[in-house]
């Protein structure tokens, strides 16, 4: 099969990547990092299918998470914030930092306060990746799917992703 085989909206997957590429690139080279946040996004979108992607700043006082992106900001509203101080969680991605995967209705359970909420949106499986910088965990990219499995190369793109969500982090630091 040919990259042509696959296609969103009629675009070859290949030609919609580039175009994402494009995307960043230009939005790296502005000064909004929410529009480089949503540019990740629409990155990623074709590959990993999210249907929820939110980008979140890390408040190290509190152990807390600050929502900054939301591609519904109908359910998860930016500026939204959660306590982690205390959750496995937590100590996994923001203080270990460490990507961390849910696969799954009852992992997204054992994982999140707000589960009904990520269920009633149909979403059953996430990929959480610290973005960190200068040995700092400055967020997270938070990329949630309604499919039950993720593979190994989800996971290394989704880490990809994170890597390009860092000039928005430091933007915002300035």
């Amino acid at each position: 099969m040919t990259d042509t085989a696959f296609s969103i909206n009629g675009v070859p997957l290949q030609q919609a990547v580039l175009q994402g590429i494009d995307a960043i690139a230009a939005a790296c080279a502005g000064t909004d990092p929410i529009a480089l946040f949503a540019a990740i996004d629409a990155y990623t979108k074709p590959v990993l299918r999210q249907t929820l992607c939110t980008v979140n700043r890390f408040d190290a006082q509190r152990i807390a998470v600050v929502r900054l992106y939301s591609s519904d900001p109908v359910a998860y509203p930016p500026g939204g914030s959660k306590e982690k101080a205390g959750t496995r969680w937590g100590q996994h991605v923001l203080l270990d930092r460490r990507v961390y995967v849910g696969e799954g209705v009852e992992a997204i359970r054992a994982s999140f306060d707000d589960h009904a909420a990520i269920l009633a949106l149909g979403l059953k499986s996430v990929i959480n990746v610290p973005v960190v910088a200068h040995d700092v965990c400055l967020g997270t990219l938070n990329l949630l799917m309604p499919t039950d499995r993720i593979d190994g190369g989800m996971i290394a793109f989704a880490r990809l992703a994170g890597l390009l969500a860092v000039p928005g982090f430091l933007a915002l630091a300035r």
